[in-house]
């Protein structure tokens, strides 16, 4: 269970299918990025799971269901699409309307640049649970130009996916958009 934007890699799927006898309940553990996989944020994640599907007890659920937790495990990747339109349609979505302090803030040029950097899209204070986790993570996320450890499917297909690759991040114009 999920997100959409939580990816397993084909080898935690591999091994998965493959393994007898593993847990009932276990959450994987992703590498998460912010807008593309240029600004890598950290290891944190863990809220992607895996259950042995039993009736009526298996629900869908974001919450710790348990201490095991199978690292490296794939991606998890916030903001990052294709077109501008999409990332002000989260922004106003219902889980961050509350962030979105002015209409400035669905500029599409504003929103480019703060792309670009691995700024905040909401001038905020990064979410984090201790001092220490604040302090490291205040101001913008540091790029990569790495593709090590990317998943392969984006990779080979480069072309169709290049605003998700490091040095890649000016958003497209959706083909019907009104010009801005």
């Amino acid at each position: 269970m999920a997100d959409v934007d939580e990816i397993p890699s084909g080898h935690t799927i591999d091994l998965l299918r493959w393994c007898h006898g593993i847990p009932e309940v276990m959450h994987l553990e992703m590498n998460s990025y912010l807008y593309s996989f240029e600004f890598w944020v950290d290891k944190g994640t863990w809220r992607p799971s895996v259950h042995i599907y039993k009736p009526p007890n298996t629900l869908y659920g974001h919450g710790r269901r348990t201490d095991l937790i199978l690292a490296d495990s794939g991606w998890h990747c916030s903001f990052c699409f294709r077109y501008i339109e999409d990332i002000a349609f989260k922004m106003k979505a219902y889980s961050h309307a509350d962030r979105v302090k002015s209409p400035s803030f669905l500029d599409s040029p504003r929103i480019q640049e703060v792309l670009c950097k691995g700024s905040d899209l909401f001038d905020m204070l990064p979410e984090a649970y201790t001092f220490k986790e604040l302090v490291s993570k205040i101001g913008p996320v540091p790029k990569s130009y790495s593709g090590v450890n990317l998943p392969a499917f984006l990779l080979k297909n480069h072309e169709r996916f290049k605003f998700l690759l490091p040095g890649n991040c000016i958003r497209e114009k959706r083909e019907n958009s009104p010009p801005s």
